[in-house]
């Protein structure tokens, strides 16, 4: 397996043992560890209840990344989205790829490859990455509303490698 080094610095503070990346702090756990606690609390309350709890606590969570990078690097509009895709991409969630974004309009396509939680799940013939649902509609409405644009959007997944007979996931955003 060939890869590269991402192009964001990790900093690790001696004295407290904080990984900052880009200013914010972060977290550096396993990906069998994340998804299996994701999928012990899916066992406990249920995939629609989680997935409910995590589209509001990732759209929240988008909307400040998205707002401190902009501030960070200076970003402004679609690049704030297009850096936004690129950095979840390097830190192992999968590839998100835009296939069509329109910020006025409030519209996005994502396409997703190599997805964490379908390559801990197996084909299981569900959606299964839920949990990012959220941040696009978090992400879309922050670039948006830092263009002035007065739309706000939801997200859904429309698509899974999960599911039986597909390769990949998809999710639209759309105008509420």
């Amino acid at each position: 397996m060939s890869g590269h080094a991402p192009e964001m610095p990790i900093v690790v503070d001696d004295e407290t043992g904080v990984w900052t990346t880009d200013a914010l702090p972060m977290l550096y756990v396993p990906r069998h560890f994340f998804v299996n606690n994701h999928m012990g609390i899916e066992e406990e309350i249920g995939a629609e209840r989680y997935a409910d709890i995590l589209y509001k606590a990732g759209y929240k969570s988008a909307y400040y990344w998205c707002e401190k990078e902009a501030e960070e690097h200076g970003l402004e509009g679609a690049d704030i989205w297009h850096h936004y895709l690129k950095r979840l991409s390097q830190r192992g969630w999968g590839f998100f790829i835009t296939e069509a974004l329109d910020v006025e309009a409030g519209t996005a396509t994502v396409r997703l490859e190599n997805s964490c939680f379908v390559y801990q799940y197996g084909k299981v013939n569900r959606k299964v990455d839920y949990m990012f649902t959220g941040w696009f509609a978090g992400a879309l409405d922050q670039v948006a509303e830092s263009l002035g644009y007065p739309v706000r959007t939801q997200a859904e997944q429309t698509q899974c490698a999960a599911e039986e007979g597909c390769e990949v996931g998809y999710f639209e955003v759309k105008p509420l």
